[in-house]
Formats: structure tokens, sequence, C-alpha cells
């Protein structure tokens, strides 16, 4: 077994894990912050992306004794600090950005990303961030809609599909 320690959405916490324990395990199990998702326990899908130390990473492609020492940011962590949904949180809602929302957090989380490393991405530049994030409901238009509404962008040229 091995101590962990870091701060998640702002608070410290540790634990004791197995060296095999991944950090969508630490989170979920230990934690019980369930938001961050498994799909798939190969990084494909990306429904488990969380922030450690400011960069998205797959959680399941990761070790929790890899993150000891980090910030990590979940998605539990991304509404406001009244509990109002934050402006991705928000655009997902208004434009429809989810269907089952199994998805949705990984989503979020990789909108959160590409808006800090580009606000004012283009359709183009928000499809190809998101390759890494599986989407099986929406097609991902709405998706690409909502990430467009939360930069601040003028979303009405964009057709529905």
């Amino acid at each position: 077994m091995a101590s962990v320690a870091m701060t998640v959405n702002g608070k410290s916490v540790s634990g004791e894990v197995e060296g095999r324990t991944l950090l969508v395990d630490f989170l979920r199990n230990d934690l019980r912050l369930t938001g961050t998702h498994v799909g798939c326990d190969t990084s494909q899908c990306g429904a488990c992306v969380v922030h450690v130390d400011g960069k998205a990473v797959k959680a399941c492609a990761i070790f929790a004794v890899e993150a000891d020492g980090s910030e990590v940011a979940t998605i539990e962590g991304q509404a406001n600090a009244d509990g109002s949904l934050n402006v991705i949180q928000q655009a997902f809602q208004d434009y429809h950005g989810l269907q089952c929302g199994f998805c949705t957090p990984g989503m979020v989380m990789s909108a959160a990303a590409l808006l800090k490393e580009n606000p004012k991405p283009t359709e183009t530049e928000i499809r190809e961030y998101l390759e890494g994030n599986i989407c099986r409901c929406t097609g991902y238009h709405n998706i690409v809609k909502a990430i467009m509404a939360a930069s601040g962008q003028d979303v009405t040229a964009i057709a529905a599909e």
C-alpha cells in the first residue's frame, strides 16, 4: 500500500492505495466523487477526464500515486461557489449538449481545458480537441455549439442538425 495526498477541488485529501489503483478509482471509490465516469477502461472514451495540475488527463490512464502532491479538479468542483452551474455547464444545458449525460462530465472538463488554452476556438478546433471524447448519443453538434457559446461566440450561424 502507498500513501497519497493531493488537493481535489480545493480540499486536501489523502488515502492508502495499492500501487495499481487508478486515479479514477481513487476518486470514485475512496473519495466518493462519482461524477468522473468510467466508460471504457482503455482511455478511449474520455468520460473520465479530470484536470491534474491544470492539464486535462484521462483518470483511467494515470495511477493515483502519480497524482500524489497534485492539484486535481473534477466535475464536482466546476460549479460556481454558490452551487450554480458554471458558464460551460450552463451552455451544455442551454444548447442541449447532452442526452444521456454519461459523457458530459468528461466533455465539460475537456471543454474547460480547451477554453483555458484557446478562449475563442473555431468549430473545427473544438471538434479536433474533442477527438479523445466519445459521445454515443448527440453526434457532437450541440456539444460543439455549447462550447462555442461558453466562449462567448455567436452560435446563431450554426444550423441545427
